[in-house]
């Protein structure tokens, strides 16, 4: 018999929803590694409100929505360890368990065995030396996430006079918390000529605290040495190269960098799960099943999400896949050829950045799927076309706009799908001015 029916690798909101879900499907031997001291992972330094309105039906901050999982957790016996960094997965070949490699303070190196694992380790931020800022390297550049930490955990203010290098989420969220803080933001700068993040954090971070948002510009030099002085800001032609003569210099001590989140899938890799080049996280079907039988993803170790809401019920759906997988012995609803039929490629194609799941099992002519996706660019009126192989219109969903900071999902019911010729496509139809 294996160690666990099912080991989670990580504690933030994909695990912990993965894991309670798991629970309930049956599973009893069910184990969650987690890498901090505590539970809840990112949640716990966000303390601003906003979350839970679709999964619990009321506002709360980050750290009570993780108290919400948490206090489910208490009620099952899924086994925790905390302080504990997973170095391999190996998967089991041929029915074979998976090994799972692991160390901490108190068991030491572990090798487990599991039937099944769920990835939930989340994502990571770019740094600076992933967008490559000229300048001195001074103290005062900071990304906006382990701002967040100093500032909400630590309890340290990292400066006082502040420019933000990008308008993701948590960018335009440390935005508003530096200022309520006493802090003077001067701006707030997008290489792109949209923002990266969700209108409402837009409108309640910046444009309420008159915080001036620059698109189509970025930094071209970083001036200091010990401490940041200055920062010059450029606007950007249409290849993104700095225009000359459009400089802005902004005095101040303090450079936040918001400029996007990464999976993190290194022991993915590791694993040999097939990774999705735009994304940057596992290739999956539509139950969550990764391209290696009984290792599931969720989370933004998946795709990037704007709400921790739609991370828990995409992990829920991946925590009872895994435990139908475990329950069902070899046998899983996966892609890889288990069932009668082949899988349904799903690409993406004009106006859409990618699709999550990339391809989906024969089941779903029979129960229907939800797709998950972002455009590539900022609209008004228009249309998500999903289009088959053989050039027929499956499906149209008209939309008042979209943007690429914000994730999109349309449902599939089993009727379009079952007379469908494989591969989907969905592509992006613009309104006629």
């Amino acid at each position: 018999m294996t160690d666990y029916q099912l080991i989670v690798i990580g504690g933030g909101p994909a695990g912990l929803a993965a894991a309670c879900k798991a629970w309930q499907q049956g599973l009893r031997r069910v184990l969650i590694l987690e890498r901090d001291c505590e539970l809840g992972g990112i949640l716990n330094q966000c303390i601003h409100n906003g979350f839970g309105l679709h999964r619990f039906g009321e506002e709360l901050t980050g750290p009570e929505y993780a108290g919400r999982y948490i206090a489910m957790l208490a009620e099952t016996g899924v086994e925790v360890r905390l302080d504990t960094m997973v170095l391999q997965i190996l998967p089991g070949r041929d029915g074979a368990p998976h090994e799972i490699h692991a160390v901490n303070g108190k068991q030491g190196y572990q090798v487990l065995t599991t039937g099944a694992v769920v990835l939930a380790m989340g994502c990571r931020e770019r740094t600076r030396g992933a967008i490559s800022i000229p300048g001195e390297r001074p103290s005062g550049i900071f990304t906006a996430g382990a701002a967040q930490r100093f500032l909400n955990i630590e309890g340290y203010m990292v400066g006082r006079r502040v420019v933000i290098l990008g308008s993701g989420d948590i960018g335009l969220i440390m935005a508003r918390r530096m200022t309520l803080e006493g802090a003077k933001v001067l701006a707030c700068v997008e290489l792109m000529p949209y923002s990266g993040g969700l209108t409402r954090n837009i409108v309640q971070c910046l444009e309420d605290y008159n915080i001036p948002q620059y698109l189509s510009h970025t930094i071209t030099d970083i001036r200091g040495h010990d401490r940041v002085e200055q920062v010059v800001v450029s606007r950007v032609d249409d290849q993104r190269r700095p225009v000359p003569g459009t400089e802005m210099v902004f005095d101040c001590d303090t450079v936040l960098l918001s400029v996007g989140l990464l999976p993190e899938n290194e022991l993915s890799r590791g694993a040999g799960v097939e990774i999705d080049p735009r994304t940057r996280g596992p290739v999956v079907a539509e139950n969550r099943e990764t391209s290696i039988p009984g290792i599931f993803a969720c989370g933004n170790v998946l795709h990037v999400h704007d709400l921790v809401d739609f991370v828990s019920a995409e992990s829920e759906r991946a925590g009872a896949a895994a435990a139908a997988y475990v329950m069902a012995g070899e046998s899983s609803p996966a892609p890889a050829g288990t069932e009668p039929g082949e899988p349904i490629p799903v690409c993406a194609g004009e106006g859409i950045s990618y699709t999550v799941p990339q391809h989906l099992s024969p089941a779903v002519r029979t129960a229907g799927a939800e797709l998950f996706f972002r455009v590539r660019r900022v609209t008004g009126p228009a249309a998500i076309v999903v289009q088959d192989g053989a050039g027929n219109r499956v499906a149209r969903f008209a939309r008042s706009h979209l943007a690429p900071g914000e994730m999109e999902h349309i449902t599939l019911p089993a009727a379009l799908l079952a007379r469908a010729i494989a591969p989907l496509t969905l592509r992006m139809e613009e309104a006629n001015p």
